[in-house]
């Protein structure tokens, strides 16, 4: 006869130790594949993105990060938001492509992606393309389409234009 179970001390302890391993593993995982397997990467990290702190924080750029690459113009910068956002205010540099576009956007050929955006299109081995929003959650979205598009390497500004707005008031 096992009590165990009926504990209820130790049936929280299970769950509690259970939620840390699963967390654990999928950090592992997400690792492995984002250095192996970038496709492997992006169809894990869909599976997995119910908690967005899976997978590291290598796809998310800083504040400090954003600056930096503005200053040197090393980015291609993304705003995911709707154009009536972007155009209330924007990060410079930032291209406004509308989250509900992006996928038909980084589907088209380079030179009409070029012509549409009046930029240099990305490429899927680029490692300074950027998506941002208002708040991260859009450009969490868009991270997870061009991961899926095998940009790979795409990060996305986690504080948004809110946090961009609120740094450059300091």
């Amino acid at each position: 006869m096992n009590s165990f179970p009926a504990c209820p001390r130790a049936s929280l302890l299970l769950a509690m130790l259970s939620f840390m391993l699963t967390r654990r593993l999928c950090q592992v995982v997400a690792e492995v594949s984002c250095k192996s397997y970038p496709s492997v990467s992006s169809a894990f990290r869909t599976f997995s993105t119910s908690d967005p702190t899976c997978g590291g924080d290598d796809s998310v750029v800083t504040y400090s990060q954003l600056t930096a690459m503005l200053s040197n113009q090393d980015i291609q910068l993304f705003d995911v938001r709707n154009p009536d956002e972007y155009q209330a205010g924007n990060i410079p540099q930032a291209v406004n492509v509308p989250l509900d576009t992006l996928e038909d956007s980084l589907k088209l050929a380079p030179e009409l992606f070029e012509q549409k955006f009046k930029v240099r299109a990305p490429g899927k081995d680029d490692d300074n393309i950027v998506f941002h929003c208002k708040s991260g959650n859009r450009s969490s979205k868009a991270l997870s389409i061009a991961h899926q598009l095998g940009f790979s390497r795409a990060r996305h500004f986690k504080g948004g234009y809110s946090e961009w707005v609120e740094q450059q008031r300091k």
